[in-house]
C-alpha cells in the first residue's frame, strides 16, 4: 500500500469515528468533521521519528481499538510535536505530544475545526484547562482517569468524553495515552487556560 492510500484510509477510518458521534449524540459538528477529514487532499511526507515514537507504537500495537492497527502503519508520516497551544503550556506541564492533522496551522486547512492525536506519557497528569472550543476526545489506546467537570473516573478504549466550552478537564495515565480530539465551536488558541487544581498540590 503507498504512504498516500495508507494516509486516506487512515483518515477514513478516523471518520467513522466522528460519524458514530455525531449519529449516538446528534453532533452536526461531529458529521461535519468527518466530512473534511474524509474527503480533503492531504499529502504527508515521512517524518522523522518523534522522542515518544517507540511508545506510541507500543500502545497501538497493543490496542484492540479498530483504527489502531492503521495509525501504526501510518505513525512514520504523522506529524507529531505539532500542538497548536504549546505556547500556552509551562514546560512542566510537557507530558505529552500531539498531533494536529486539522486546523487553521494544520496540514489539513480548516478555519473552524480543529482534529488529530494526543499522547500523553506513562505516570503522568495533565491538570484541569478548559477553553472557549467544545471538544471531543476519544480513547485508541492506553490507560486514563479522566475528569470532566464533576465527573472523574476511569476511561477504556473506545470510550468518548465530550467537553462543552469552558468545561474543566483533566487526565492522568499510569501506562500512557492516546486519544483523537477535535475541537469545534470557537476555536480561538487564546482562550486556553488552566485552572486551580487540588490534585496538584496532592501530588
Amino acid at each position: 500500500m503507498s504512504d498516500d492510500t495508507l494516509l486516506q484510509s487512515t483518515l477514513s477510518a478516523l471518520a467513522e469515528i466522528f460519524r458514530a458521534e455525531a449519529v449516538t449524540f446528534q453532533r452536526p459538528e461531529a458529521e461535519a468533521t468527518a466530512d473534511a477529514l474524509a474527503t480533503t487532499p492531504l499529502s504527508l511526507t515521512p517524518q522523522p521519528p518523534c522522542a515518544d515514537d517507540a511508545a506510541i507504537r507500543a500502545l497501538l500495537l497493543a490496542s484492540k481499538h479498530p483504527a489502531a492497527h492503521l495509525l501504526l502503519a501510518a505513525q512514520h508520516l504523522l506529524p507529531w510535536d505539532t500542538n497548536p497551544v504549546s505556547d500556552a503550556v509551562p514546560e512542566a506541564l510537557r507530558v505529552f505530544t500531539v498531533t494536529t492533522l486539522m486546523g487553521p496551522e494544520g496540514p489539513m486547512h480548516w478555519d473552524v475545526f480543529r482534529c488529530g492525536l494526543y499522547y500523553q506519557r506513562p505516570g503522568t497528569y495533565y491538570p484541569l484547562h478548559d477553553h472557549d472550543a467544545d471538544e471531543t476526545y476519544v480513547i485508541l489506546a492506553g490507560d486514563t482517569l479522566w475528569t470532566a467537570g464533576d465527573d472523574t473516573r476511569p476511561r477504556s478504549v473506545g470510550e468518548m468524553i465530550h467537553h462543552p466550552s469552558h468545561m474543566p478537564h483533566a487526565f492522568g495515565t499510569d501506562g500512557g495515552l492516546l486519544a483523537l480530539w477535535r475541537w469545534s465551536g470557537d476555536i480561538n488558541l487564546t482562550s486556553y487556560r488552566f485552572l486551580p487544581d487540588a490534585t496538584l498540590s496532592l501530588a
